[in-house]
């Protein structure tokens, strides 16, 4: 997996290991003979490091990290082959292109020197996956480019591009794309200049002398940032090493901490998750087709209807992908503001600096806008974005489906609604599918593709891979009330407010959920998304149960025998829709701030409503209140597995940790009740099942029931779900 060849004097491995050269343990022994030939190579008098294909080397092989590891030929240890290539006489010099992450920045800053294309990015994002830079990374890094910076990229895990390595110091040079011949131009340059200053670890740490204020300053943000996360502390830690001992002693700790990680249930936590953001573009509809047996078509221009905050986040997002979009809206007004807010985003990107004006602008040359659905007789896909409200949808999609060509796929951003009711619309029901986007949709990284009955093949693979393209993690779900996400917010919202009929109060909740690691309570969200927006769904369905000779008491504490909180509709009614009008289930200072306060009139209408109902309020153990929210969202889980509308265990799980704010440190709520004990769960529901049997949501899962009985573990839940479906 590592070429060697000879071009003179200069020696030339080339790292093989496709797609991303990956280190694995063939790639290590491959560099430790391939150094070793070339310093006994009388002929070789500089050495030059390089990937093939697209990357230098992307970081190591990650299934190496879970026991699945090859056997090696060389006994030495990744630190053991950066510290022999290190101690070389003859310079070795790392050409870098596209990444040099992980284990590859590793072994970069063993080579004397680097250089590295201006696209070329850089990092140390082992964080990320639980564990920490284990081949000299936390002490070399601090060393090369600072304290400071060392301890930020560390930490977060962030990538930086050539132009920000090459001012801190991590890479020598910037070249052009030929990277090849410019390592070797530059390895020519560098053969007579003495190594004294080039090996890392003989240098002292930069900006040492602001260790404790940095030290701290990198904590603080840890614990706001990364709350409940164990790697982050011990990255920390571990370059703080780096000022206390010598090199070799600091390495012995990197390694100390290193396995303390490795082997924590975070790491496993964070690789599975990391494994099943990988396995989620790779969709299966079981029975009718799969990822690796149907083409998409390519999407060239696409279109959105809605100006609003989420038609021009879903526009943006194109736009980010290069794709030309045209933005429609119905009234001229709308749309002036719609571009107006798109506008407005880009111009802060460039202020931030993460664009050039002439991108900005470029980006901006492919927003087309219009009042008519005419003007989308050519575009590929459209993507309507109104808000949530079947009739109005429907009509919205009988006008595309005059409007747009045939071939034209269209999408609605629905969060709830029927997709099949919604393509009935149309004549091409199979053209049709919900593609769920999540605010902000030019930045949240979930995209929750729903499939009707007639949704095609080929339109599945059309908007999976366009949602990869866009910078998605694209997951494909069945169709059902609120589909997956929300269907399981669902019942955790439900029992948040059952929770505060009973005597808890929105903070207490809040605080449990946001000491689980979730970063905002659920009452907390509900104002930020506005309590006006699930307000609007309920009362459409409050008019259904009217048409169908149902009537609606909008002081009912049970629908069709289901027990129901009418709380939040109580704080519509009299105008506290959240943060947009200051209040909501908390007080802020003027409409649009974002802290909460608690509010004095929110505990009184709770006591209020409470002693109308003759409930006695009592005080709630936060044990209580973490299992009356979880479990239930945990169980509806297993119960959307049942129905089939998600065919795998990790789809769940990618939708909660990224659409939702579930702590990946615990794999998603799917992995995380494997991790509990489903006989636990499944006990507890039993539980609370007793106490509640009108709370649906409480009614164990069958696969719950019949996984906690043969105590299989998630990797084992797919056969099981196969059976059912």
């Amino acid at each position: 997996m590592v070429d060697y060849r000879r071009e003179g004097n200069v020696a030339i491995l080339t790292v093989n290991n496709p797609p991303v050269n990956a280190i694995s343990t063939r790639v290590k022994d491959g560099i430790y003979e391939c150094i070793s030939r070339a310093k006994n190579d009388t002929k070789v008098s500089v050495i030059v490091i390089h990937g093939h294909g697209k990357h230098f080397i992307a970081g190591a092989d990650i299934h190496g990290f879970s026991g699945q590891r090859e056997s090696s030929k060389v006994v030495a240890t990744l630190p053991e082959v950066i510290a022999f290539m290190e101690a070389s006489n003859k310079p070795i010099v790392a050409a870098i292109h596209g990444t040099a992450l992980g284990g590859g920045l590793e072994i970069a800053m063993g080579c004397h020197y680097r250089i590295a294309t201006k696209s070329a990015r850089v990092g140390q994002p082992e964080v990320l996956i639980g564990i920490l830079p284990g081949a000299g990374g936390t002490q070399r890094l601090p060393r090369l480019c600072g304290l400071g910076p060392a301890l930020d990229l560390i930490s977060t895990g962030r990538h930086i591009k050539a132009p920000q390595a090459l001012k801190l110091g991590i890479i020598d040079k910037i070249v052009s794309d030929d990277i090849l011949k410019e390592g070797i131009a530059f390895a020519k340059a560098v053969i007579d200049k003495p190594l004294n200053g080039r090996r890392i670890s003989t240098l002292p740490v930069k900006d040492a002398e602001n260790a404790e204020q940095l030290i701290s300053a990198a904590n603080a943000s840890v614990r706001k940032r990364q709350r409940g996360m164990m790697a982050p502390i011990w990255n920390i830690k571990a370059v703080a090493e780096s000022i206390k001992l010598p090199f070799d002693e600091a390495m012995e700790k990197e390694a100390e901490y290193f396995t303390v990680l490795v082997t924590s249930s975070q790491a496993r936590a964070l690789q599975y998750a990391f494994f099943s953001e990988r396995l989620a573009p790779k969709w299966e509809v079981p029975g009718v087709a799969s990822y690796n047996t149907v083409k998409p078509m390519n999407i060239k221009t696409a279109a959105v209807i809605g100006a609003g905050t989420m038609g021009t986040g879903i526009a943006m997002a194109l736009l980010n992908a290069r794709i030309p979009v045209t933005l429609v809206e119905q009234n001229k007004q709308f749309l002036e503001k719609g571009v107006k807010m798109i506008q407005d985003l880009y111009a802060g990107s460039v202020r931030l600096g993460k664009l050039t004006a002439d991108q900005a602008k470029y980006l901006l040359s492919n927003l087309k806008t219009s009042l008519s659905y005419d003007d989308l007789s050519t575009v590929d896909c459209v993507i309507e974005a109104v808000y949530e409200n079947m009739a109005l949808k429907k009509e919205i999609f009988a006008k595309l489906d005059n409007a747009c060509k045939p071939s034209a796929v269209l999408c609605s951003n629905t969060s709830s609604l029927d997709i099949d009711e919604i393509a009935s619309a149309t004549k091409r029901p199979d053209k049709v599918i919900g593609t769920h986007f999540f605010v902000p949709a030019y930045y949240m990284r979930l995209l929750e593709n729903v499939r009707g009955k007639l949704t095609s093949p080929e339109t599945i693979a059309t908007v999976q891979s366009l949602g990869v393209r866009i910078g998605k993690i694209p997951v494909v779900v069945g169709n059902c009330d609120s589909f997956v996400g929300n269907r399981m917010l669902g019942t955790y919202t439900s029992e948040a407010q059952f929770l505060l009929e009973e005597g808890a109060l929105p903070h207490e909740v809040d605080s449990v959920i946001k000491d689980f690691g979730i970063p905002i309570g659920a009452f907390e969200v509900s104002d930020l998304s506005g309590l006006d927006i699930g307000w609007r769904i309920r009362k459409e369905r409050y008019e259904k149960l009217e048409k169908s000779g149902k009537k609606h008491d909008p002081n009912a504490r049970f629908i069709n025998g289901e027990r129901f909180s009418p709380l939040g509709d109580t704080l519509c009614e009299k105008g506290r829709f959240g943060r947009k009008t200051g209040m909501g289930w908390y007080r802020y200072e003027k409409p649009g701030a974002k802290e909460p306060f608690i509010d004095a009139e929110i505990t009184t209408l709770l006591e209020d409503y409470s002693k109308k109902h003759n409930i006695t309020r009592r005080k709630i153990s936060p044990q209580e209140i973490f299992e009356r929210c979880f479990y239930p969202l945990i169980n509806e889980g297993f119960k959307v597995l049942e129905d089939g509308i998600a065919t795998r265990p990790e789809d769940i799980d990618v939708i909660w940790i990224n659409g939702y704010g579930w702590p990946k440190y615990t794999g998603g709520p799917m992995y995380y009740a494997n991790q509990i004990g489903l006989d636990k769960i499944y006990d507890t529901m039993c539980y609370y099942y007793e106490q509640h049997p009108t709370s649906s949501h409480w009614r164990p899962s069958a696969l719950l029931r019949d996984l906690a009985k043969q105590q299989l573990p998630i990797s084992q839940w797919g056969k099981q779900v196969a059976s059912r479906l």
